[in-house]
């Protein structure tokens, strides 16, 4: 799998199982981020109603996301390609940058997160203050580049010795927290309403619905990709989520750091974070470059590889800023991408068109039939944005659900049938 492959597999190279696709989604998720969606919480809702908060969006979010995986084995495509009939070439363009630069801010976030913890492991030696979390930051980031750099060898290579180390300490951080929950620290109360915690769960689920189509396209069997998906996100999140909550709570702080140092596993805790870090930008690098390849084909993978990272990783400098604006980003980013998987799932599946190899050829004919922007695409885009952002603020059910109901029926009323 090259990192910037964006042309259609071939069906006999469609031999990846759908247990090697959960895998994936699970060692993608397994991550610092699902962590600290908990943690976000900690301090708004009681444990009861927030393990139903967390059960709720996890399992809705995570089957969005699964419906679309199918589109992937049927079509062989990348996400970005897999767009283009429902927005348009430039419409899927546009998809492409907001995919592009989202991606600079998970880089960082998961960069920053695991360089709290590693910071609180190391302090003996480098201290824990602003610079050292700086300089931790940094050299994870700079790590996950030059290993994408190097190609699927080296990402297969670090991935079959981080992720089962990593579910090991993962089960060490379950057993750690399930003895902290009986003496929780003070946690700052926040005011945060129930509708706005359900969109910050599923908006953190659905930041993976632009990868879609990406790694389900090596899998022949739609129906074994579409549950290998729902399965690894909807697991990992009703199991990392509540431990974030736990450990913010015996901390009385949401610092990574902090938590993990609260339930005693600071050493552990931060190669756990770490690990995490590394599998996850593996996915976050990936992604980027098949999105900027999609725009600009002719440019050469080292460039693009690098230019990412590096961004990415210069972001990671501003550790405050990521952690405590976590919450309305993961919000933010369901606001914008709620909709498309609502209008893809009405393309694909309310209004669906042709899917054999003419129509795949056709994706790839950027002054084809799909060319420009999709006036019905865009407009559902749209409107489910505008629903979204306006249905958080006055409706108690949250932004998703109306966002989602928008972005549907604008496309299934307005697209024609011959795209």
């Amino acid at each position: 799998m090259q990192a910037a492959d964006i042309g259609p597999v071939d069906p006999s190279d469609q031999r990846q199982s759908p247990l090697d696709l959960f895998l994936i989604f699970v060692g993608a998720n397994v991550v610092a981020t699902t962590f600290q969606v908990g943690a976000s919480l900690a301090g708004s809702f009681p444990m009861r109603t927030m393990l139903v908060l967390i059960a709720v969006g996890s399992i809705a979010g995570a089957a969005l996301v699964a419906a679309l995986a199918p589109i992937g084995s049927k079509l062989r495509v990348p996400s970005v390609i897999a767009a283009r009939p429902a927005l348009g070439v430039a419409g899927a363009g546009l998809v492409a940058i907001v995919l592009y630069a989202s991606n600079f801010a998970w880089i960082a976030l998961n960069n920053v997160i695991a360089a709290s913890a590693c910071a609180r492991a190391a302090r003996g030696w480098l201290g824990d203050g602003a610079a050292a979390r700086t300089s931790w930051a940094i050299a994870l980031g700079l790590v996950a580049t030059a290993v994408v750099w190097r190609g699927p060898r080296a990402v297969a290579r670090a991935d079959r010795l981080a992720v089962p180390l990593m579910l090991a300490v993962a089960a060490a951080l379950t057993a750690a927290c399930v003895r902290a929950a009986a003496s929780p620290a003070a946690l700052p109360v926040t005011s945060m309403a129930w509708a706005r915690g359900l969109d910050v769960v599923i908006g953190y689920q659905v930041s993976w619905i632009l990868m879609f189509a990406d790694y389900s396209r090596y899998t022949r069997s739609p129906g074994g990709g579409a549950i290998a998906v729902f399965a690894a996100l909807a697991a990992t999140s009703l199991w990392m989520m509540p431990l974030g909550a736990v450990a913010a709570r015996a901390a009385g702080s949401m610092d990574p750091g902090a938590m993990l140092e609260a339930v005693g596993l600071g050493a552990s805790g931060a190669l756990l974070l770490t690990l995490a870090t590394l599998t996850t930008n593996f996915v976050n690098l990936y992604m980027s470059s098949l999105a900027w390849k999609s725009l600009v084909p002719r440019t050469s993978d080292t460039t693009v590889v690098w230019s990412i990272g590096m961004i990415g990783t210069a972001l990671s400098a501003l550790p405050g800023v990521w952690l405590d604006q976590y919450a309305s980003f993961m919000v933010a980013l369901g606001g914008v991408l709620v909709p498309i998987g609502g209008l893809l799932v009405a393309h694909y599946y309310i209004r669906p068109g042709r899917i054999d190899e003419a129509a795949i050829g056709e994706l790839y004919e950027v002054r084809g039939r799909f060319r420009g922007l999709s006036v019905a695409g865009i407009t559902a885009w749209i409107a489910g944005i505008v629903v979204y952002f306006a249905a958080s603020r006055w409706a108690s059910i949250g932004g998703t659900i109306p966002s989602l109901a928008a972005s549907i029926l604008v496309y299934a009323a307005t697209a024609s049938r011959d795209r």
